[in-house]
């Protein structure tokens, strides 16, 4: 990757003074026929939209141009890609966590 990519965060000093998250947890599922991700967890920043996380799994996941991947909130629905994560953090999250699930086929929805 290069230098100026962001990237996420190990799960870490995500707290900042006044006791306001300044990263979310972002959960990290695999479903149907997708690779299962050797870390689960991130901490990503809150102001970061889906489509980020759907760019960031591809190249992770080293996918082909020509293959899609589908991400699903909660099991249940497809965020739209311009959502903030604050936003699905704020509504969705359990525990602590928001947890998405991704696959290469539909999967649920």
């Amino acid at each position: 990757m290069a230098d100026n990519e962001e990237t996420a965060v190990p799960v870490e000093s995500t707290t900042s003074v006044t006791g306001e998250k300044k990263k979310v947890d972002l959960l990290l599922k695999s479903a149907g026929d997708a690779p299962i991700l050797k870390k689960k967890k991130w901490s990503v920043d809150p102001d970061k939209k889906v489509v980020w996380v759907i760019d960031f799994l591809r190249r992770y996941l080293k996918c082909q141009p020509s293959e899609s991947l589908f991400i699903y909130v909660n099991q249940a629905f497809v965020p739209s890609a311009d959502q903030s994560i604050r936003n699905l953090y704020q509504c969705f999250a359990a525990d602590g966590k928001l947890v998405l699930y991704y696959c290469k086929t539909p999967a649920w929805g």
